[in-house]
């Protein structure tokens, strides 16, 4: 799930956060919060939470995935877009960060909207195809550990339904994917994710330079 620093210039971002963001003080203390973690950088940006959240009104998105939920930015995002009968599925690994989402999904009355899955994301994943949950989702959003993010893709193709939309995240890694001297292996999983969707044809998708890249993937009807 971590993220590089933003390759859009500062000012740039001020003015995005400025006269894009419509803040509300329980976000920007959980941002707060989350700011003084050693891993603070994994958390997605304002104006990317708030894309998000637009995404589902847009949407009209119901059942929705998130792999990755750190400190619970994100899907506290989705979760207050969603309708009150919606649900969101968050898997994670770390019981110590999402004790701080399961705090502010409470404050924010969502949490009987929101499941959290501790364990291993792939399993977890393919449990629920088990299950017979594969074309049932109407939304993921990818932001895990870069090296399985092709993984998570090929799995959420599956849970999700035709129509449905995929959100994956640091998709641009600070510019490095266009680096062909950054041989790192993050930077290679996510320039070899990066070819794999824009060849995919079971799919239409647009890579957007919001944050540290954002793609929007919708999987064919």
């Amino acid at each position: 799930m971590a993220s590089k620093t933003s390759f859009i210039a500062a000012p740039v971002v001020r003015y995005v956060l400025e006269h894009s963001v419509r803040d509300t003080p329980l976000l920007a203390e959980l941002r707060e919060r989350t700011a003084r973690e050693p891993m603070a950088r994994m958390q997605v940006p304002a104006d990317e939470g708030q894309l998000l959240a637009f995404l589902i009104e847009l949407t009209g998105a119901k059942r929705c995935l998130e792999i990755g939920t750190f400190t619970g930015y994100s899907s506290l995002c989705i979760a207050q877009a969603l309708p009150a009968d919606g649900r969101l599925v968050c898997l994670d690994k770390s019981a110590e960060y999402t004790t701080t989402a399961h705090e502010f999904w409470q404050r924010a009355g969502v949490a009987d909207r929101v499941e959290l899955v501790l364990g291993p994301a792939l399993d977890t994943l393919e449990a629920m195809r088990e299950r017979g949950e594969a074309g049932t989702y109407d939304f993921a959003f990818i932001d895990a550990d870069k090296q399985n993010h092709a993984r998570y893709y090929e799995q959420c193709l599956a849970l999700v339904r035709r129509g449905g939309l995929i959100v994956i995240d640091n998709t641009l890694w600070s510019g490095a994917v266009a680096d062909p001297a950054d041989q790192e292996a993050d930077t290679v999983a996510i320039r070899d994710l990066n070819e794999l969707v824009h060849r995919d044809e079971r799919v239409t998708q647009v890579m957007l330079t919001v944050a540290d890249g954002v793609t929007l993937v919708r999987k064919r009807p």
